[in-house]
């Protein structure tokens, strides 16, 4: 009756049930055995020891079936999360209500191997502070050489303990150890202690400990395990995010493609290059993405695969729908993976269209000005003005020009013809390594010594001049007697201010002083195909040049006549 009336909702609750109605049943024994008679209240009473001991069984039942229940419940604890500081924490406030104990402390060992107190709570689910960290090192110590778990009801009184500093100095009584194994390695210990009440730990208390140290080695080896591949994570995350920030910031174009020719990765300078958004690009097959080239560069990417070897310093002018005519160069190499397989080719895109135009530029500036001028000017330093020295300037002109060009009809022809004299004259002053001033129409300005300096440069003028001569008798073998022109030229040495001249906007570089006009009305008072040359600058180089003597010339800005030579030829 008494079993029917309880109706336990619960395993628990009818454990807790059961002893209940056999210790009220002892109880009801107890009272009757007044009115009983003799030999039945013998029979009852071993009945009643045999109740009694029936309880005792029951109530141990229960203990451990709660203990049971609780580390069933710390595993779920356990198994439910992988940080381990919060698992770690509920864990041993759960240890601390099951066991009784006033303290509860989890260590592990670091990469020193020492042990390193990880979680230490109380009885009041507080963290402990170090003040109130101390436990017995000997305990510990035992269970770590031993490998297996320590219980003692006294510390003061056990005879393995007896004489150790820690436990007088502390005051420890009831002490459980047990060791944190993953395989058959100790990672550290778990300890309980209670230092007020002596007894309360008994072997119950030992296995628990015992069971929850080999799921929470487990747990704790799995959270090790899942900080360290978070950190890897963080790590491998941390080098992607590196890469991808350098892989945009290369201004060269990188895409790759794979065994199938669909391209699989392109970089920001690849679609500025190509004048394409990425999802564009990506997933398309390459010819689609190289149409204008697809022809061309096929066979340079089955040279790739097949050889498994690059190919660099590919060349291509396309036409781009979005951006005209452009200039490319491409290097292909194999795309390998981590054992070396070849999973399809990566290109390396650079666009040189600004570059060769700027090349086509300076080439043509190179046309204009003297490339000794150009090396010397520094775009950052540029500034209006000039500087004094010394050198030795020559002027030729084209004789009959004008004539020529009142009977030629064809302004192509007649600059054609012109530039034919000019490129001849203009050739022999770089033969020399002069630097031209400029053309005046059918004339040529140079001069020698600047910015360059040059110990012989008036003799290296009058190499030009003859030069000059020597290249436009040539011409006449190859061009009609009508276009047959003569060139008449004038050398002068003195100073000069040489710099840039002009405004920031437009700026020359040129020559400026008298010396230059000298040089200029020697050569407007030139013959046909006469080089005449200054007293100052025959000064200079009469041991290596043959002259005549000439009449002085009156020239326009001179108050005295200019005393000049023929150049005849050299020595």
């Amino acid at each position: 009756m008494i079993f029917h009336d309880t109706k336990p909702s619960s395993f628990a609750e009818h454990l807790h049930a059961v002893r209940q109605a056999i210790t009220k049943a002892h109880a009801t024994l107890l009272s009757a055995r007044s009115q009983i008679p003799t030999e039945t209240l013998e029979a009852l009473t071993q009945n009643a020891a045999g109740l009694e001991n029936l309880a005792r069984q029951v109530g141990e039942m229960e203990t451990q079936y709660g203990h049971m229940r609780a580390l069933a419940e710390i595993g779920q604890v356990v198994n439910s999360t992988l940080e381990l500081d919060e698992v770690l924490r509920a864990v041993m406030d759960t240890i601390v209500q099951l066991t009784r104990a006033e303290r509860g402390f989890l260590m592990l060992r670091d990469e020193n191997q020492q042990l390193v107190t990880k979680m230490a709570r109380n009885w009041e689910k507080e963290s402990l502070n170090a003040s109130e960290a101390a436990v017995s090192r000997t305990v510990i110590q035992k269970v770590i050489e031993g490998g297996e778990a320590i219980v003692t009801t006294n510390a003061q009184e056990d005879p393995r303990l007896s004489g150790q500093e820690s436990i007088v100095a502390f005051n420890l009584r009831s002490i459980v150890c047990v060791p944190l194994k993953v395989k058959s390695d100790l990672i550290g210990v778990i300890y309980a202690d209670n230092r007020i009440r002596s007894g309360i730990f008994r072997e119950t208390e030992r296995d628990l400990l015992t069971a929850f140290a080999n799921q929470a080695a487990v747990a704790i080896e799995n959270a090790r395990l899942f900080s360290s591949l978070k950190q890897t994570l963080a790590e491998v995350t941390g080098l992607k995010n590196l890469m991808d920030n350098i892989f945009a910031s290369i201004t060269s174009g990188v895409i790759t493609m794979d065994v199938e020719q669909n391209v699989t990765l392109a970089n920001r300078a690849a679609e500025r290059i190509l004048g394409q958004a990425s999802k564009d690009i990506i997933g398309r097959r390459l010819d689609e993405v190289f149409s204008a080239i697809s022809q061309e560069i096929q066979p340079h990417l089955s040279e790739v695969r097949q050889k498994e070897t690059s190919v660099v310093d590919l060349e291509f002018s396309p036409v781009v729908p979005t951006r005209g005519h452009v200039d490319w160069r491409f290097n292909l190499s194999p795309l390998k993976d981590a054992e070396q397989k070849t999973q399809g080719v990566a290109i390396v895109l650079d666009d040189l269209t600004e570059r060769k135009r700027l090349e086509a530029q300076r080439k043509l500036f190179e046309r204009m000005v003297s490339p000794a001028v150009i090396d010397q000017l520094d775009p950052n330093k540029l500034q209006l003005g000039g500087k004094r020295v010394d050198i030795t300037v020559i002027f030729a002109d084209i004789r009959g020009f004008t004539t020529y060009s009142e009977k030629q009809k064809s302004p192509e022809k007649l600059v054609a013809i012109l530039n034919r004299y000019l490129a001849a004259m203009a050739d022999a002053v770089l033969a020399h390594e002069g630097t031209i001033d400029k053309f005046m129409g059918d004339a040529i300005m140079a001069w020698f010594n600047a910015p360059v300096p040059q110990s012989d440069h008036t003799l290296r003028a009058v190499k030009t001049a003859l030069a000059m001569h020597a290249s436009i008798e040539n011409l006449y073998n190859e061009l009609p007697v009508d276009e047959r022109l003569f060139f008449g030229a004038g050398i002068h040495y003195g100073e000069a201010v040489l710099g840039l001249i002009g405004t920031e906007k437009r700026l020359e570089y040129t020559a400026i002083s008298d010396s230059v006009n000298t040089a200029k009305r020697i050569q407007e008072n030139s013959a046909r195909n006469q080089i005449l040359i200054s007293a100052e600058a025959y000064a200079r180089v009469k041991k290596q040049v043959e002259v005549k003597p000439v009449t002085p010339m009156t020239v326009k800005g001179k108050a005295q006549p200019l005393e000049v030579y023929e150049v005849v030829g050299l020595k």
